[in-house]
């Protein structure tokens, strides 16, 4: 995301006032927060099908997270962070586990941690600074933080590969459904975008129709590409900045369109029905539809900021209902006991009263015979 004013820069004396706060216990290390004993759970300890997954981005970890409390209360079956999930922006690896260390010493923070399973993506803020792609310099130094932060088991396979995507399946064996979540990484690969330097475009970027640039990298490609021939009714991809709106010159796919046409012709060739994405970045909500020949329509549902707002909105032609300016987060539910499922997307504030929503069947998520 663009830079904002809580993007700041850390000297000599502000690394010590966070050392002082960490050696006073007022800032916790990373990973740690929880009730000893009782580490947090994550999404490797559901087992089974689930139906209800909340999801949010944008968190700045000085700040009060009261939408935390809110979708805890609405009791989901998984949350799923988006990224930016502090405010790291920092080359300096002792700042960035600080910060995250104020994450987890947050109260809201760790009621949510305690009450239900978390999976987690990053997006540029808590890899390690503003719109930045392959070319930062400690991304495996961020990566090895991250992960012990959320908690990621030492037998993961994102422990022994380069970036932090990764998938998760949850069946029921006797209805014989299946829900996947997968989770990309759009920094670690990411080569760098087009800044603006044409009147006629807007804002920080535009697309870049170079087809050798990548966003998600050989090999990611070649594992999600192999993820959407795994047997599910419903897939859930996660990816840190939008998918399915309409360029408005901040990031998103629309910046390397020859990457987001690879990802249309990935689920088109797959035959990958049920495929939902989910998104953060901007500091608002909203629900974007990008339909595209020969493929059942993708919608995207965007929730940002779990504390972090925006002073305006892009025109999206892509959207769906209204936009939602206020702190949010999003729920998809899934009615599984119906013969053909409903799927339920919303965007919820802080009070939790659902601001948009869209409603649509499994059987609309399919390819034509």
């Amino acid at each position: 995301m663009r830079a904002t004013a809580e993007v700041f820069r850390y000297g000599v004396a502000a690394r010590l006032t966070l050392l002082a706060a960490a050696l006073s216990g007022a800032v916790v290390a990373a990973g740690h927060g929880q009730e000893p004993g009782k580490p947090y759970r994550t999404a490797q300890n559901i087992d089974g099908l689930i139906s209800r997954i909340a999801f949010g981005s944008c968190s700045h970890q000085e700040r009060p997270q009261e939408v935390l409390r809110t979708v805890v209360a609405r009791n989901p079956d998984l949350f799923i962070y988006l990224g930016d999930n502090i405010y790291g922006d920092t080359r300096d690896m002792e700042v960035l586990r600080s910060k995250y260390g104020q994450l987890g010493a947050r109260p809201e923070f760790q009621l949510l941690r305690s009450a239900i399973p978390v999976a987690a993506i990053w997006d540029d803020h808590d890899y390690g600074e503003n719109d930045a792609g392959n070319e930062y310099p400690f991304k495996e130094e961020s990566k090895e933080i991250f992960l012990e932060f959320w908690g990621e088991p030492k037998e993961s396979e994102r422990r022994s590969r380069p970036g932090i995507y990764t998938a998760h399946i949850f069946r029921d064996e006797e209805k014989g459904r299946a829900l996947q979540v997968i989770l990309l990484d759009t920094r670690t690969f990411r080569d760098p975008l087009a800044h603006n330097r044409i009147p006629s475009w807007k804002n920080d970027y535009h697309p870049d129709p170079n087809p050798e640039k990548t966003l998600l990298g050989g090999e990611q490609w070649k594992w999600l590409q192999e993820q959407l021939l795994v047997e599910a009714d419903l897939r859930i991809i996660a990816t840190s900045i939008q998918f399915a709106h309409e360029y408005n010159g901040w990031e998103s796919w629309t910046n390397l369109p020859s990457e987001l046409e690879k990802m249309v012709e990935s689920i088109r060739s797959a035959r990958a029905e049920g495929v939902l994405f989910i998104s953060g970045d901007v500091h608002w909500g909203e629900i974007s539809v990008l339909r595209a020949p020969g493929l059942y329509p993708l919608h995207d549902v965007t929730a940002s900021g779990i504390n972090q707002d925006w002073p305006s909105v892009e025109p999206n032609r892509n959207r769906v209902g209204e936009v939602v300016r206020d702190y949010n987060f999003g729920m998809i539910e899934v009615d599984w006991e119906a013969e053909d499922p409903g799927v339920e997307l919303r965007i919820h504030d802080v009070s939790g009263e659902a601001r948009v929503k869209a409603e649509i069947r499994l059987s609309e998520l399919k390819f034509e015979e």
